[in-house]
């Protein structure tokens, strides 16, 4: 009599999902809270010029702690959510690189809230002259810039080698754009004759095209997390 053994494999238990990455949410918070914040502000503050002063501005005079408090809330959000993405994304190109570089922008947003700028464009005086705050915050402004740049430029690279080119172009576009604008009002607010009167606009411009990398990045990573 021939017996036939049937061996029955025990199913794998499926792997646990991944808890919610919430400290995302914070990259959904941090660009939308920060516009607001400072077009309401520059709307209603005597004297000031949006097209021509920097956001920064509004940290001085009469209700400027609205703006350090728009600083520092925002740069601690930037620092969450590049804590976040750190954690949601897959070992590859980019994974490590990419969030320390953002975190470099939140980084640059707290010292623009500890450290404040110069008068600039006679506004809220026409005092001339470098302080050291305002040095300090100058360059550390720069950096702040410079990094979300070029976190713009190396998730480029890391999403075309993950094989994501929408992504990967957009990326880079908005790291070159971001660089063109904030060059530009740079010349503006040094008083280029050519540039001062809209080196507000070309700020704002700039720092909205970061946001929105911002806030586009995280809406992805939520959405595919561990990617």
């Amino acid at each position: 009599m021939t017996t036939t053994l049937t061996l029955v494999g025990a199913a794998t238990p499926d792997r646990p999902p991944a808890p919610p990455n919430r400290l995302l949410t914070c990259g959904l918070i941090a660009g939308p809270l920060f516009v607001l914040a400072f077009v309401v502000e520059g709307a209603f503050r005597d004297g000031y010029d949006p097209m021509r002063h920097p956001v920064s501005s509004l940290a001085l005079g009469p209700g400027g702690w609205q703006q350090v408090m728009n600083f520092l809330v925002c740069g601690v959000l930037t620092i969450l959510f590049a804590i976040g993405l750190r954690r949601s994304l897959r070992p590859g190109p980019g994974a490590l690189a990419g969030p320390l570089l953002v975190g470099v922008w939140g980084l640059g947003l707290l010292g623009a809230g500890l450290f404040a700028t110069d008068p600039v464009g006679g506004y809220p005086t026409t005092a001339t002259g470098d302080s050291w705050h305002g040095t300090l915050h100058d360059l550390l402004s720069v950096a702040a810039f410079a990094g979300l740049a070029v976190a713009m430029l190396f998730f480029g690279y890391a999403f075309a080698r993950r094989q994501s080119p929408v992504r990967a172009i957009y990326s880079v576009l908005s790291g070159m754009t971001l660089l063109v604008l904030f060059v530009l009002s740079g010349l503006g607010f040094g008083e280029n004759p050519s540039l001062m009167e809209t080196a507000g606009l070309w700020q704002r411009l700039s720092i909205a095209v970061g946001w929105l990398w911002v806030f586009l990045l995280a809406v992805r990573q939520r959405r595919h997390p561990r990617t």
